[in-house]
């Protein structure tokens, strides 16, 4: 019997369990919350009403307007030529190949090739090919960047079946973010980036106060979501942040042969969305 002491213990602590009531939590306000929200202030509204707002109105985008582009979209390429861009090292007319397709391709070693206009942040898309025939591997096989404000490289590469470093993988923040998933369709075929970039922001000092973001789908496939940028992405070296305002976009030869291919680029101009107005 001497294990009595212990089985009453046990029932004891049961029954107490049995006895006690939870009583089902609150919805706590939004000013209780630890975030307070200004528009969420004062007597909370008993009607329906008190929460519907009818202003500002947000703009109409008719989605496919400009041959698939949105109708407030910048069409930067469409195959019909470089009006939009230029050569990076001296600002002269491109010399990049003009394909009968509608398409474009690196002319190797001959530089990168930037917008004309500058940027700050942006809704961008952008396609792009590796070519059909293999070459190489690693790093020079299809090799290419798509630079945000000339200083953040979505890296392009042909990696299907061609293991390389994962932070310089195609879909990556070069040397930054690995991608959440390698979403290649096959070699020669052509690939799609959706990109959302909200550039860095620094005082007049100069010094960073808030990190830029990426948020990148990759043929559709969310692939980075909404990472910070630490600074450029350069190939040796830890991230800089230079101060700087809007910038172009540019596209990297790589200067190995690589004859990565672009086409239906356009951009959108982002610009902060309405604020609920205040009670």
């Amino acid at each position: 019997m001497k294990h009595l002491p212990t089985l009453l213990a046990i029932l004891l602590i049961v029954s107490c369990k049995e006895k006690v009531q939870v009583e089902p939590m609150e919805p706590q306000p939004a000013t209780e919350t630890g975030i307070v929200h200004e528009e969420y202030a004062g007597e909370e509204p008993t009607e329906p009403e008190a929460t519907e707002f009818y202003e500002p109105v947000p703009p109409t985008v008719e989605p496919y307007s400009q041959n698939g582009a949105p109708s407030d979209a910048i069409i930067l390429f469409d195959g019909s030529g470089f009006d939009e861009w230029i050569m990076t090292t001296d600002s002269t007319d491109v010399v990049w190949h003009l394909n009968k397709d509608g398409s474009m391709t690196v002319k190797d070693q001959t530089g990168f090739i930037q917008t004309k206009r500058s940027f700050g942040d942006i809704q961008l898309h952008i396609e792009w090919r590796s070519p059909a025939e293999v070459q190489q591997e690693g790093q020079h096989r299809a090799n290419s960047g798509i630079f945000l404000d000339g200083l953040y490289e979505i890296q392009v590469l042909d990696n299907n079946d061609n293991p390389t470093y994962v932070n310089g993988q195609v879909s990556s923040i070069y040397k930054q973010h690995i991608p959440l998933a390698m979403a290649s369709v096959p070699t020669g075929e052509w690939n799609s980036y959706d990109v959302v970039y909200h550039a860095p922001v620094f005082n007049g000092e100069g010094k960073k106060i808030k990190s830029g973001t990426i948020t990148l789908l990759h043929n559709g496939v969310l692939v980075q979501d909404h990472v910070e940028l630490k600074g450029t992405t350069p190939y040796i070296g830890y991230p800089k942040n230079p101060p700087h305002g809007k910038g172009p976009i540019m596209l990297q030869d790589h200067g190995d042969n690589s004859r990565v291919s672009y086409r239906n680029i356009w951009v959108r101009e982002l610009k902060p969305a309405p604020a609920l107005p205040l009670p």
